[in-house]
């Protein structure tokens, strides 16, 4: 390491003020973790991506505890400036980016350490990380592009492993997660049925997903919207749900699933309520429905992901609502938090 490197980085950390009306954010210069550890890696951020999880946690609403005052985000685009002595699987000027889970590497992994949960996240213009929680970023992205893809592009491929060409699939809304899982199914050869609580939103992605149209159900006017997926589907359900609702739309998203088909949980986006799940055992059980948790993904899966954008050299400009200065932070945060976004919006470092 030479002394021309950085040693401090400027870094978004929760204020974990949670009065309405008050900053959720805040930037502070701080020390860089350095020198750094044999297999450790330090990464220069170009771009970062802001998921509803970030904007949850900053306001109070994990579900789960969090480590006070941590770096918020965990999806990053940044070049490796330096290695430590014993890393062996990147270089400097490679482009990389952490695992949202840095401890699932293949899926099997008893332990776990969710980015901005367990340990501090990616909100940052430089951060450390030990070489086996990076994956190589595909090369053909721009630095906007490729900070979309570590969580919710991943997070999309896991939620429909399992798919084949003419099934179908029905996604949840039009967030981030939602429309990586848009434009996989499109390209997968899937019939899509797309849900919002909004009419210009559905009217939106139909124009953007073009011929063969999407269908949409607009949940807000169709309480009982999984009736309506039915409908659509001539009384069999979809083979797959992309479901991040949670207790508020889960019971009714395995209603709407053929028999033998799968939920894929990615997210809890609405307000969650166990008194909404008393249907939940006997659902299952009648409609044989595979339920299953998506965490992001491993590094494995990842790597994989990673690889088959490589191959198809799949644009990923469209998937982008709005780019923000990195000074900004705090508005992006809380525009995500509003709900505002169809798609991602992104930090430029």
């Amino acid at each position: 390491m030479t002394s021309s490197l950085p040693t401090h980085r400027r870094a978004i950390r929760r204020t974990d003020d949670f009065t309405p009306g008050t900053p959720k954010t805040k930037t502070i210069t701080e020390p860089l973790p350095l020198p750094l550890p044999p297999t450790s890696v330090l990464l220069k951020i170009h771009a970062l991506a802001i998921n509803y999880r970030d904007a949850n946690i900053a306001n109070g609403g994990n579900p789960w505890p969090v480590t006070p005052h941590g770096i918020l985000g965990n999806d990053a685009a940044g070049e490796v400036l330096a290695v430590g002595d014993k890393v062996r699987s990147l270089a400097v000027g490679d482009r990389a980016a952490p695992i949202t889970d840095t401890e699932n590497i293949s899926n099997r992994e008893p332990s776990r350490s969710w980015l901005a949960a367990d340990e501090d996240g990616v909100m940052a213009d430089y951060i450390v990380f030990d070489e086996r929680a990076l994956c190589k970023l595909p090369r053909y992205l721009s630095w906007v592009e490729a900070c979309m893809v570590p969580c919710a592009g991943v997070t999309a491929w896991s939620a429909l492993k399992g798919m084949s060409i003419g099934q179908t699939v029905l996604v949840q809304g039009t967030g981030g997660v939602s429309v990586f899982a848009l434009k996989l199914a499109r390209a997968a050869g899937l019939r899509i049925i797309l849900t919002s609580s909004s009419d210009a939103k559905l009217e939106q992605m139909k124009e953007k997903f073009g011929s063969p149209p999407i269908l949409t159900v607009n949940y807000a006017k169709t309480p009982n919207w999984d009736e309506e997926v039915m409908k659509l589907t001539n009384g069999e359900g979809v083979d797959i749900v992309v479901e991040n609702g949670g207790t508020n739309s889960l019971v009714k998203s395995l209603k709407c699933t053929r028999r033998g088909g799968i939920v894929s949980q990615v997210g809890y986006l609405a307000k969650q309520d166990p008194n909404e799940l008393r249907e939940l055992v006997p659902t299952i059980i009648d409609r044989r429905v595979i339920l299953r948790g998506i965490n992001a993904g491993s590094k494995f899966d990842t790597d994989d992901f990673f690889a088959a954008l490589e191959a198809a050299q799949t644009p990923l400009n469209d998937l982008i609502d709005k780019v923000f200065p990195f000074e900004q932070a705090e508005e992006a945060v809380e525009y995500v938090w509003q709900g505002k976004q169809i798609g991602k919006i992104v930090l430029e470092v």
